[in-house]
């Protein structure tokens, strides 16, 4: 018997620097409600958890996330092509700008938040080609799905 041990990811907690900005930001592009806020703290869910994404403000005068060691970017899944394709839309309509990458694996849309904190919404698609990664990746056209 093997020891228990975590096994999921329960939050991305995120540094902003307006959390008013990143609220409308996370609520209108990603489909966020807002759980809770206090203080400078804001909780957000797509309803199955009390937060799945935690924002907190630090100021606007906070340096940038850097180029070193740490979170790269956190991903979010989508249930189907259409979710994909009207995530991406919505983004666009924002003046996001958009990276769509084909995996093989997965089709994925990375774009950056407000304060430049790196997202990824992606449609995992193994079973329709391959299992695995074949450490490809080839732009694709969301609009397309």
């Amino acid at each position: 018997m093997s020891e228990p041990r975590p096994d999921r990811v329960g939050h991305v907690h995120l540094k902003v620097r307006d959390v008013e900005r990143a609220l409308s930001f996370y609520t209108d592009a990603l489909g966020l409600d807002v759980e809770e806020r206090y203080d400078r703290f804001a909780f957000l869910s797509w309803g199955e958890r009390h937060h799945d994404v935690a924002l907190q403000a630090v100021g606007e005068d906070a340096p940038a996330p850097g180029p070193g060691v740490g979170l790269y970017h956190a991903a979010f899944e989508v249930p189907t092509p259409a979710a994909l394709r009207a995530t991406y839309e919505r983004l666009r309509e924002r003046g996001v700008d958009v990276s769509p990458v084909d995996h093989g694996i997965s089709k994925a849309i990375y774009f950056d938040d407000p304060d430049g904190n790196g997202l990824e919404v992606y449609l995992d698609t193994r079973g329709e080609g391959g299992d695995e990664w074949d450490g490809h990746n080839r732009r694709f056209d969301p609009t397309s799905l």
